[in-house]
């Protein structure tokens, strides 16, 4: 089977290594950056193929042999990307974190008797699913909250952080209008608002702020109060505002002295090699999911009860992931937690455990108890452990 990986940053790398252990599958990546695409060549014999994936055009020639399709391009250019994918009739794992509706899409995938898996990473992604998951086990859900980051190992000042993934992506999600759910309504903040701390044990107090990461759970999710928020250890947040309300993330153009400006571009050249993970550097992803509601009649956590769980049967439900830098294949941890969730996902719509069209957010797959253990045991393989833990917890009797 192939599969054509768009994008050859150091996610699509991980992914493009994974997978091509597997004698199942003839890996072909694409991008224009060749420098990424000779070091995958030279390393490990995976074929490259320099284009500008910026071009629709380009995109439907790259994949018109692929039986799968990852689309691991970055935010801005998602949408039209996946959209070139869908219109090629490909089958399709997405984990770039475009601001459009993906639901759009849904018609055209549904045309073409294709699955498109959106949001396939680890948050949106993983986040996704586990939800999706414990809901479809509940009578009714309460409460979602989902906690996640990706830190360097060694703090650094002034910003205390490394990009594990593409940074431009990282300045939408500071900037990029942040959705939650309260009292049952979508509710819209400004990214890096709702500020608290939090405490993870061997890694101290982190702050956390809301992020648009919730995304499709905001519509697909029946609980009264969702919300996602990104962490980062303590002051990352203020440093981040304090940029964007000065005008450092704004796309308008200034002048200077004659010379027409976008203060984004300056901000991006001065920031990203900072923000740049070098040779010696090392990365944690850590996530945790906490779902509250209303559990199965007479079920606790271990077991049916005369009373379920004891307490007007209310569960709360944890799965808390610590995952870091693999210094033996020196992949960084936000390239294992996010690309091998996407390649365990090509390698279950290639077993056909999956094959729903149409445009599939991975709650979706949650629901689903084989999509879900098949998931977790594919990271388990890979080092990759999101860890469960259930509570009963008292709740009102009606909604």
């Amino acid at each position: 089977m192939n599969v054509v990986i768009l994008g050859a940053g150091r996610v699509g790398s991980a992914m493009a290594i994974d997978l091509a252990k597997d004698k199942r599958f003839h890996v072909l990546v694409a991008d224009r950056d060749e420098r990424s695409l000779e070091a995958l060549r030279t390393g490990y014999g995976i074929p490259g193929e320099r284009i500008d994936v910026s071009l629709e055009s380009s995109v439907r020639r790259v994949v018109a042999k692929a039986d799968f399709v990852i689309s691991a391009v970055p935010g801005f250019l998602g949408f039209r990307t996946l959209e070139a994918i869908l219109e090629s009739g490909k089958n399709v794992v997405d984990i770039a974190f475009f601001p459009e509706d993906p639901f759009a899409l849904d018609e055209l995938a549904r045309a073409k008797k294709v699955t498109a898996l959106v949001d396939c990473g680890v948050a949106p992604g993983m986040s996704n699913l586990l939800v999706g998951h414990i809901a479809a086990g509940l009578q009714r859900t309460d409460r979602v909250r989902i906690y996640v980051g990706g830190l360097p190992s060694v703090r650094q000042w002034p910003y205390e952080y490394k990009a594990g993934f593409s940074p431009i992506d990282v300045i939408e999600e500071y900037t990029r209008p942040a959705r939650f759910v309260r009292g049952g309504k979508v509710e819209v903040c400004p990214a890096l608002s709702e500020l608290e701390l939090i405490d993870f044990p061997d890694l101290g107090t982190l702050e956390a702020f809301v992020t648009d990461g919730l995304r499709t759970l905001a519509h697909t999710i029946d609980a009264p109060d969702m919300i996602e928020k990104t962490m980062r250890y303590p002051g990352h947040a203020e440093r981040m505002h304090m940029l964007r309300e000065t005008g450092f993330f704004s796309e308008t153009p200034i002048d200077i002295d004659g010379v027409s400006v976008r203060p984004i571009d300056v901000a991006t050249r001065l920031l990203f090699p900072m923000w740049q993970m070098g040779e010696g550097d090392e990365d944690i992803t850590i996530m945790r999911i906490v779902v509250e509601g209303l559990g199965p009649k007479g079920l606790g956590p271990n077991g049916p009860g005369p009373d379920g769980l004891g307490l007007k049967g209310g569960v709360r439900t944890t799965y808390d992931l610590v995952d870091r830098y693999d210094r033996a294949t020196g992949t960084t941890a936000m390239a294992r937690t996010t690309g091998y969730t996407a390649t365990t996902a090509v390698r279950m719509l290639a077993a056909g455990l999956f094959s729903e069209p149409g445009v599939i957010p991975p709650e979706r797959l949650g629901r689903d108890a084989a999509c879900t253990e098949f998931i977790l045991s594919g990271l388990r393989e890979r080092g990759i452990v999101y860890r469960k833990s259930v509570e009963p917890l008292e709740v009102a009797a009606s909604a």
